[in-house]
């Protein structure tokens, strides 16, 4: 599987743009690959999702949050070098708006960065993330949260390609070689359970699916599904 260093070694660091951040996770992601980058900015329309990563990185004074509507970036453009988003795309009711505003801010040279999960093309046990998703979607989507079930990766490249963007790669990381009865991953799952089982009361066939999910990942096992990364080139105006 490609590391971070293999997919964005090549890269300056620069000024970097993760949109729809949460608690900064692909920061991580980001940090493996360019140590060096001038400053990084994580944006989210979640005020909660501020003092996660606050706290994720005290200790980076060059990394920082900042509350902002994706659908609306108040950032000049051709201010950024890198600009991202991770795992993200299926929050939005349309993701192509949000991709046109993270190329408006991007320079041109500069790289996008898509980086999402896909549901096609998986292994039994990665199906078990793909249907544990889909139920989360649902239940947030009762609860009045936009919340989709994930892309085909024919969809995401099409998506990715339609802005226009210059030297498109595309690279598959995988960790289905992990143990997929990892009692840990059993443990980390099981609030994650308890919660969404309890955000579907008043929907029965809802909470039964969650139930039938919990023995799934006990029978079958669960391997986090195939993510697609996708990186291209804005080019010049």
């Amino acid at each position: 599987m490609p590391t971070p260093k293999d997919i964005l070694g090549h890269l300056h660091g620069g000024r970097v743009l993760d949109v729809a951040t949460g608690s900064g996770n692909f920061i991580h992601f980001l940090l493996d690959a360019l140590p060096a980058s001038t400053e990084i900015i994580g944006v989210d329309s979640n005020p909660r999702a501020a003092t996660a990563f606050a706290e994720a990185f005290k200790d980076r004074p060059n990394i920082h949050f900042e509350l902002e509507d994706a659908l609306h970036l108040s950032f000049d453009s051709h201010s950024f070098d890198l600009v991202c988003i991770s795992n993200s795309l299926h929050h939005f009711d349309d993701p192509l708006p949000v991709l046109r505003q993270m190329k408006r801010v991007l320079r041109p040279g500069g790289h996008l960065l898509v980086s999402e999960m896909y549901r096609d093309g998986q292994t039994e046990t990665q199906m078990t993330h793909v249907h544990l998703h889909h139920w989360w979607a649902a239940v947030d989507t009762v609860n009045g949260i936009v919340h989709r079930e994930t892309y085909q990766r024919r969809e995401l490249v099409e998506m990715v390609a339609g802005l226009g963007l210059e030297m498109l790669t595309l690279h598959d990381l995988s960790e289905a070689d992990e143990n997929p009865k990892d009692p840990e991953i059993l443990t980390e799952l099981d609030p994650v359970f308890a919660r969404y089982i309890q955000r579907a009361e008043g929907h029965p066939a809802l909470q039964a699916r969650g139930e039938e999910l919990r023995q799934r990942v006990l029978d079958i096992g669960f391997h986090s599904a195939t993510t697609l990364i996708a990186l291209g080139e804005k080019p010049n105006e």
